[in-house]
């Protein structure tokens, strides 16, 4: 007789952009698991209802993206103590009724630059935003040694302040960036990442490609398109990029991880994203 169907799924506004379905669901079919994978979009002042609904249709687990990571904290029973340190969540387990938090985001951020074996000595980086996102990824690079300098560009300067401020409790130098100063700090770093949604529908990026250093590292975690205009610009400066793919994918093992207790099979995941074209060079 069959298991019962388990269902898991992720909140977000916007979420139609999601590929988290299909590489979940592909996960699912390749392992003979008899689970589904759906995407809910849940607006800022829909959250505490949409998760009373998934408690009550007993919902497997979830992913939680934009613009929900910080204030899903407020509605689960319990947070693991990564998520303590980053202040969000993007993954929650439904453990018996209870919902249980967890941040995979930031092994998934940095698990890319530790396939490449990239040395933060002496590195300058720029993060773009302030959210959950960025949050997770000054947890991950606090972890590295080296990093001279991370500076914090967000168009709502009190969300600059507070992760500058999380930033130098972590032991690590932090300025705030104006529109004014931006391409002059891309100039100097190291390590640009974008953690905003710009890109998704093909905007145009806040960092000229001449001012990207030919020695940089341009990480963009938006994942579709996969080629956003700033990794477009990344690529014309001959810098090293980093898809936001990859983090997806890297974050997505460890989700899976914590529902299924079993590894995901990693290939049919990039099959069902790349097709037959393979991945991007």
């Amino acid at each position: 007789m069959n298991a019962e169907l388990k269902t898991y799924c992720i909140i977000g506004d916007p979420i139609d952009h999601s590929f988290s379905p299909a590489i979940y669901n592909a996960a699912f079919n390749s392992l003979g698991l008899n689970c589904t994978y759906i995407a809910f979009r849940v607006q800022k002042d829909e959250l505490r209802d949409s998760l009373d609904s998934l408690r009550a249709i007993n919902i497997g687990g979830f992913n939680v993206t934009m613009p929900h990571k910080i204030k899903v904290l407020n509605y689960v029973d319990y947070y693991d103590k990564t998520v303590e340190m980053v202040g969000a969540a993007n993954t929650v387990n439904n453990d018996h009724g209870k919902f249980r938090a967890y941040n995979t985001d930031v092994i998934g951020f940095i698990k890319p630059l530790h396939e490449r074996k990239i040395s933060f000595n002496g590195f300058n980086v720029l993060i773009l935003g302030a959210g959950g996102a960025a949050r997770a990824i000054v947890v991950a690079l606090a972890h590295e040694k080296g990093i001279a300098n991370i500076n914090i560009f967000n168009r709502n300067t009190d969300g600059s302040e507070k992760l500058s401020n999380m930033i130098k409790k972590m032991g690590l130098e932090s300025s705030i960036v104006s529109n004014n100063n931006i391409q002059q700090v891309a100039s100097k770093s190291h390590l640009i990442i974008n953690t905003t949604p710009l890109g998704m529908k093909n905007e145009k990026s806040l960092i000229n490609s001449t001012n990207i250093r030919t020695d940089a590292i341009v990480y963009d975690i938006v994942y579709k398109p996969i080629n956003t205009d700033l990794i477009k610009n990344a690529k014309t400066a001959g810098a090293e990029v980093v898809y936001g793919y990859e983090m997806l994918l890297k974050q997505a093992i460890a989700s899976f991880k914590i529902w299924i207790q079993k590894d995901p099979p990693l290939d049919s995941m990039k099959k069902v994203l790349f097709g037959m074209f393979g991945e991007p060079v």
